[in-house]
């Protein structure tokens, strides 16, 4: 359990990474890992930067995938980023023993900011009553996401292949935390020092969060990128990104200015504990592990 939660400081906050679970993308519930996460790269481009990533193409038949959510004490407010799979596979619906492990209770946590609508990032919402799982917590949706969701432009806009499993998880997940939710527009002040960022394309409404304290920063970025070869091919768009122009430009906005910056990134489905850096490599970008 202890290799599932890794404390860091972001200034004066005190953050934590919590894994979820691992969870192995396969055939015949997902396609091949190079076309679930690469969709659109061609063949033998991607056969070669997948072995200098040290992985064999043609013996690649699942990707594992940590699911890390974020929890950041800003001395004021006790800040939840994401939820997990819940029991969506049998190796996930660990946050709530891992939080404990670390020490937080449910009921601690005052903010939950969900930065999409997938599975694996609102199934932990609710308990097996069908309860908010986090009962003293607002929780907080960009507005444009809540609305994809819970409307008719999820069965107009996604995929005819993942439509049943992701509206019907969303829409089990999301209505019940209604009444202790927050709609918020981009650049929108969720608490002092945690600030939403819209960033549409592997959802419209798919939002990211700059963290702020004394002069450092972290960018929770959520799904942006799946995998650390995103970073050195923004262009190669995986199969569940709902939108695949607008999930190439926003990767060469955020990740240009993260580069700049020198943000510390944490990502939702890297290594363990998901935490690093962006750095210029070409015209492009390479990650730094922390």
């Amino acid at each position: 359990m202890a290799d599932d939660i890794y404390p860091f400081k972001v200034g004066s906050f005190q953050c934590t990474a919590v894994n979820d679970g691992n969870m192995a993308y396969t055939p015949p519930m997902f396609p091949p890992p190079n076309i679930f996460l690469f969709a659109n790269a061609p063949g033998e481009s991607l056969g070669q930067v997948l072995r200098e990533h040290g992985i064999q193409p043609e013996q690649w038949a699942a990707w594992e995938s940590p699911f890390i959510s974020l929890v950041v004490n800003t001395g004021s407010h006790l800040v939840l980023v994401d939820t997990g799979a819940g029991d969506f596979v049998p190796t996930t619906g660990k946050l709530i023993p891992n939080l404990k492990a670390a020490g937080i209770a449910p009921e601690d946590i005052d903010r939950v900011i969900i930065t999409h609508g997938h599975p694996d990032h609102v199934r932990g919402n609710i308990d097996s009553n069908g309860k908010p799982a986090f009962p003293n917590a607002r929780y907080v949706m960009l507005r444009e996401e809540w609305d994809f969701w819970t409307t008719e432009k999820a069965e107009q806009t996604v995929a005819e292949h993942l439509r049943e499993t992701l509206i019907k998880y969303a829409r089990e997940n999301l209505p019940p935390v209604q009444r202790q939710l927050d709609l918020v527009d981009d650049g929108a002040e969720i608490v002092p020092g945690i600030k939403a960022i819209a960033t549409p394309g592997h959802t419209p409404g798919h939002m990211i969060l700059s963290i702020t304290s004394e002069g450092e920063q972290l960018l929770c970025a959520s799904d942006m990128v799946l995998h650390p070869i995103h970073l050195e091919h923004p262009e190669w768009f995986a199969a569940v990104d709902t939108l695949p122009e607008q999930v190439v430009a926003t990767r060469r906005r955020i990740l240009g200015k993260a580069a700049s910056d020198n943000a510390l990134l944490i990502v939702f489905h890297f290594p363990f504990p998901g935490l690093g850096h962006v750095v210029p490599k070409g015209d492009a970008w390479q990650w730094q592990p922390l």
